[in-house]
């Protein structure tokens, strides 16, 4: 009986020694694929998300002077809370773009949260490849390569008297802001869209062809 015993246990050692070389094996193969398909599909961000505080918020809808009539787009937006403060706050519509998914969704929750969602839409795309010529305030807080990059697409589709909202950072140069506050260390600049920036837009359209 001994030799039985023995031939049993050592089967029953090695199918457990296998049965978990197997499970390792699917959870590495698991893990591996989660970890390729998080890569795969998270885009690349230009630029770090820093939610906006809630006071520089408020003053940046101040000095657009952002009203119920008003169609406001935030590029990139976030959490969504520049657009929802529009629509709770002010009564405006508003529209938010990010290239972040996981972004977008937590703002869409926000303002279903706040009771929003029917007047504040949010959507990922890319910044460059966005129409956002509907607008009559548009809020950035990005850095200042992409608003400068941005400064052209501004210019091209924005209407006159449309008015342009940024966070910490200005255009550049070519184009200087019409006010300039502080509030609370943060710099805030305002532009609004005039008949010479439509020019300039035309003028370097037809350099680039």
């Amino acid at each position: 009986m001994k030799p039985r015993y023995l031939l049993r246990s050592m089967i029953h050692h090695r199918m457990a020694a296998s049965l978990t070389a197997l499970l390792i094996a699917l959870a590495f193969t698991l893990t591996t694929g989660l970890v390729f398909a998080q890569t795969a599909t998270t885009p690349k961000l230009d630029v770090p998300y820093v939610p906006t505080p809630q006071p520089i918020v408020d003053k940046m809808l101040d000095l657009a002077k952002v009203g119920k009539n008003d169609v406001l787009y935030d590029l990139g937006c976030g959490d969504g809370r520049i657009v929802i403060t529009a629509a709770k706050e002010r009564g405006a519509r508003g529209t938010g773009i990010d290239i972040n998914p996981v972004r977008i969704q937590e703002a869409k929750q926000n303002a279903k949260d706040a009771g929003v969602a029917d007047k504040a839409e949010f959507k990922v795309g890319d910044l460059f490849q966005s129409d956002f010529s509907k607008a009559t305030v548009v809020t950035l807080y990005l850095l200042p390569d992409i608003n400068r990059k941005l400064r052209p697409q501004l210019w091209k589709q924005l209407k006159v008297g449309t008015r342009v909202v940024s966070h910490d950072f200005d255009m550049g140069p070519e184009w200087p802001p019409e006010k300039v506050e502080k509030i609370g260390g943060k710099t805030l600049y305002f532009w609004k869209i005039t008949p010479e920036n439509k020019k300039s837009a035309t003028a370097l359209a037809q350099l680039s062809k």
